[in-house]
């Protein structure tokens, strides 16, 4: 069964930057989607960024494009998400999420059935 946990959250200053990471136990799946979602009190967990380490696609919510990257390395089993530029509005938990055997790129949260546990991002102003 895959496991995930989830780090790097914190508080940084707007215009700073963090790095989460999330160790999955088994990437060496041929097909596997990651996926790093955020979750705002009373709102659906909406996807942040995903990956297809199938084919290396990738997915990026309309507000982190061109600030946040998602990169993997399988040595290690991580997948990192790369947060440069922070604004006080990214400020919510993130959660890093998986679902095997998956060929194409999975961007909803009903479609990921692995979860890990939420890391805390504040971004101050």
């Amino acid at each position: 069964d895959v496991q995930l946990q989830a780090s790097g959250g914190g508080l940084v200053q707007a215009g700073g930057s963090l790095r989460l990471s999330c160790v999955v136990s088994e990437l060496s799946f041929d097909a596997i989607a990651i996926g790093w979602f955020r979750q705002a009190p009373g709102k659906e967990r909406e996807a942040v960024s995903c990956l297809s380490i199938y084919d290396g696609s990738t997915y990026f919510v309309e507000d982190v494009k061109g600030r946040f990257t998602i990169s993997r390395d399988n040595h290690k089993n991580l997948v990192y998400l790369q947060m440069d530029n922070l604004k006080p509005e990214d400020t919510t938990v993130y959660y890093c999420a998986a679902v095997p055997h998956r060929t194409v790129l999975a961007t909803v949260a009903q479609e990921y059935d692995h979860w890990g546990q939420g890391t805390q991002v504040t971004v101050s102003s």
